[in-house]
């Protein structure tokens, strides 16, 4: 029998996605509608690809560093700093460093893959077809 206080934790692992980091979903379930929470890494070097939510989120930079753009606004966070994100809103993370940049990702109401609008052109090869490398 379930508490009815306890929310089932997922797998917790780490997996790659076309947005160009990787997330571990800490919290992410259909009986918190309200709330989801992933951790992020960028591998030094990357600019992840830009793109909107349907929901609210706030990253909070646990380790590394970056260029943060939300909105066209372009700004250096670092551990400790926290950056909220409004609804609708075009963003992408680069790690300008030499250590993976890591950041939570709270999500109010909840992630869902069909609410994420990637704001950037598909990526093709020279015949016009889509390339699946990301």
């Amino acid at each position: 029998m379930t508490h009815p206080f306890l929310t089932p934790g997922g797998d917790l692992q780490e997996f790659p996605t076309s947005e160009r980091c990787f997330i571990t979903e800490l919290l992410n379930h259909p009986s918190r509608p309200d709330v989801s929470l992933a951790r992020a890494r960028v591998e030094p070097s990357v600019v992840t690809e830009l793109h909107a939510l349907d929901v609210e989120e706030t990253y909070v930079i646990e380790a590394g560093g970056g260029m943060m753009e939300v909105g066209g606004d372009r700004f250096h966070v670092g551990p400790g700093d926290s950056v909220r994100i409004p609804e609708g809103t075009p963003q992408r993370i680069e790690n300008d460093g030499v250590t993976d940049l890591v950041f939570l990702c709270l999500c109010r109401p909840r992630f869902r893959a069909d609410g994420y609008i990637s704001l950037e052109a598909p990526h093709t090869d020279e015949a016009g077809s889509p390339r699946q490398d990301g």
